[in-house]
């Protein structure tokens, strides 16, 4: 769905793209790792039961998540960190205090969740494209450095883009202007010209605009924007549908 006529928007001069759900399906991925891991756990633990696990590793997800939550973007929380945590608590809760548990059931967790990492079906021919049309590209994520990091080697994408900014890196996070400003720093842009790709409309969209960028919305999902959403300037339920706007582009340079 375009909410701005394709051809009021010229062609992009440079794009900046959200990783998570935007290149990256993390569809189940994590609740699968913890399953697992829970179910794992769980077995070499006389009397323990893998779906009272499951269930209390979620609650103190959500519990802990709070508590941390102005730290987890910023780079003052690792995620290995919190994950140990949370299955500290977890297992605490469950009758395990066994600190060697605790890490052997974080460890596994961590492993499970990359192995399950998968780019959307869309991403290596947007790539390629690009490529081809000589477009440069910057990632713009939102997350502790070590979590984003792990995802960008375990999909192997790393090379693609000239400029990574993680607001764990960064110390800010998006929607906030200044890591968009950041990346374009980086690339060697002014804004004017320069699209960024997201999936969240408080996030990528609001911070897209916020800093002056085209901003475009991936809904994937076909998910419904209220009115009180921010606007993208267009609308897509794939990267494929940006193909024919980065044939257009021309690979402009810098400035």
């Amino acid at each position: 769905m375009t909410v701005r006529p394709p051809d009021s928007l010229p062609p992009p001069r440079a794009l900046c793209l959200d990783l998570d759900e935007t290149l990256l399906n993390n569809d189940g991925v994590h609740n699968d790792a913890i399953a697992l891991t829970s179910q794992a756990i769980a077995g070499s633990q006389p009397g323990m039961s893998g779906t009272r696990l499951i269930g209390t590793y979620h609650t103190v997800v959500t519990n802990y998540g709070a508590e941390v939550e102005s730290k987890w973007d910023g780079g003052d929380l690792n995620a290995a960190s919190f994950t140990l945590e949370a299955w500290r608590r977890a297992l605490s809760a469950c009758g395990c205090t066994d600190e060697a548990v605790a890490r052997r059931a974080a460890a596994l967790h961590y492993r499970l969740a990359e192995a399950g990492y998968r780019l959307f079906e869309d991403a290596r021919e947007f790539f390629e494209a690009a490529r081809e049309a000589g477009l440069p590209l910057a990632l713009i994520t939102n997350g502790p450095t070590d979590l984003q990091r792990s995802k960008l080697g375990a999909l192997g994408i790393d090379h693609w883009f000239g400029v990574v900014a993680i607001s764990g890196e960064v110390g800010v996070a998006k929607p906030d202007p200044a890591i968009f400003e950041h990346a374009l720093r980086g690339m060697g842009f002014e804004r004017e010209g320069v699209w960024h790709v997201g999936d969240n409309l408080a996030t990528d969209v609001a911070g897209a605009r916020a800093a002056g960028l085209t901003a475009v919305w991936i809904n994937r999902t076909g998910a419904p924007r209220r009115e009180s959403d921010p606007e993208p300037d267009l609308e897509i339920a794939s990267l494929s549908e940006l193909l024919p706007f980065l044939a257009g582009s021309g690979g402009v340079k810098p400035g």
